[in-house]
């Protein structure tokens, strides 16, 4: 069975939003988890990743990957890195061909980034917190610094707004960090509650002389569970070990 992916017109170079269908992990990681510190058994997901990097072109060694800490730290890639030694920061960008970016996502939203005529790649880890503290303005700007100047971005799979019931805490950090940050929230249930749309935030960071196009796939994780992990949803049931899918791109 092969690993199942996403994809998007406007990427023009090899590149899959993965879904977790096509895997060989059991029980809560089933099946393609990508995750190599999640607790599921390395070797599959050493299996999982191998068959990613198969659905890429790329050597399983070169599909790269970082220690995730909602932050924004950029890293830029010029050659690969042991499996599972990647620094803590949350984007990669290179320009190197043969080298696979990837970001593992349960709900957060992976953006995948090129610059066809430049030959300039990127990916980032965007929940909340990186994407309103700057890690989608700080992956532009390390793409730029390796030649890119028209830059095309795509939101993948990630929670929904109909799934995305937030309190004040996330609203009053969120809404002064865009200028029209109130159109991104929509009445919750409770009176304190906001719906939040990640993915058109993240959209609407995503600005500027350098951003050629912004797209979203439009997909919701959560409320997907055949082809997506989730935490909400595992929260929502109770909680768990889960598994992570993965978003990656190569040139």
């Amino acid at each position: 069975m092969t690993a199942e992916y996403l994809t998007h017109a406007s990427l023009t170079t090899r590149h899959g939003f993965f879904t977790r269908r096509g895997g060989v992990s059991q029980g809560p990681f089933a099946s393609l988890n990508a995750n190599l510190s999640g607790g599921d058994d390395p070797a599959h997901v050493a299996e999982n990743r191998a068959r990613v990097a198969a659905a890429l072109g790329v050597a399983p060694t070169h599909l790269l990957g970082l220690k995730q800490v909602h932050g924004t730290a950029v890293v830029t890639v010029h050659t690969p890195w042991p499996a599972g030694q990647g620094q803590a920061a949350d984007a990669l960008v290179t320009n190197q061909p043969g080298i696979a970016l990837g970001v593992i996502t349960a709900d957060c939203a992976p953006v995948l980034f090129h610059d066809e005529d430049a030959g300039v790649i990127g990916a980032a880890h965007a929940g909340w917190r990186g994407a309103a503290g700057g890690i989608l303005e700080a992956t532009i700007a390390a793409m730029l610094a390796l030649g890119a100047t028209r830059i095309t971005a795509v939101v993948g799979p990630c929670i929904g707004p109909l799934s995305y019931e937030v309190g004040p805490d996330l609203y009053e950090a969120v809404l002064p960090t865009l200028p029209n940050g109130e159109t991104f929230f929509s009445p919750g249930r409770p009176p304190d509650r906001r719906h939040f749309d990640l993915a058109a935030y993240c959209r609407g960071r995503l600005r500027g002389g350098n951003m050629q196009a912004a797209h979203s796939l439009g997909v919701d994780t959560l409320a997907d569970p055949e082809r997506f992990f989730s935490h909400r949803r595992r929260t929502l049931s109770g909680g768990g070990p889960i598994g992570h899918q993965i978003s990656a791109i190569t040139l």
